[in-house]
């Protein structure tokens, strides 16, 4: 999935947007995407200046769009303008390895339910070999009027 296609199933725009692209996406099972990192982020102004790292946050939060991808594509659905994607809880998060410019993040989610509307996966971010973030992400999809 390029990112013409993401950009049709994810509400997010720049700065907001942190999936580049999908590599390999499993219905019902997983996903493995990429966020590339660049020095031009703009929460690199100032976290930190004279050292630059992703805030661990935003690594959650680039985890939880490619969960987003997953649901949808699992259930079939295109989202619309009436149609939220929440985070409904964060568990067990640990951040191993600090995330700077130039870096390439692999988002790789695995779905680990669902039921009555909510979804839970394993997820872990990686650059390269090494593990940069793992966590437990429940999220569930809500329509609003």
């Amino acid at each position: 999935m390029d990112i013409h296609q993401i950009l049709k199933m994810l509400p997010h725009r720049y700065p907001f947007l942190l999936v580049d692209r999908v590599l390999q996406l499993d219905k019902g099972k997983s996903i493995v995407a990429l966020k590339n990192v660049t020095i031009n982020e703009p929460f690199f102004n100032g976290h930190f200046p004279h050292r630059p790292v992703m805030p661990g946050v935003l690594m959650l939060e680039a985890l939880a769009q490619a969960a987003a991808l997953l649901s949808f594509h699992t259930m079939e659905v295109v989202p619309d303008d009436n149609t939220i994607y929440y985070f409904a809880g964060i568990d067990g998060a640990r951040f191993k390895r600090p995330v700077e410019p130039g870096d390439a993040l692999t988002l790789m989610v695995e779905l680990d339910r669902m039921k009555a509307g909510i979804f839970k996966f394993k997820a872990k971010a990686m650059v390269g070999e090494e593990l940069a973030v793992e966590a437990e992400l429940m999220c569930t999809m809500r329509r609003i009027d």
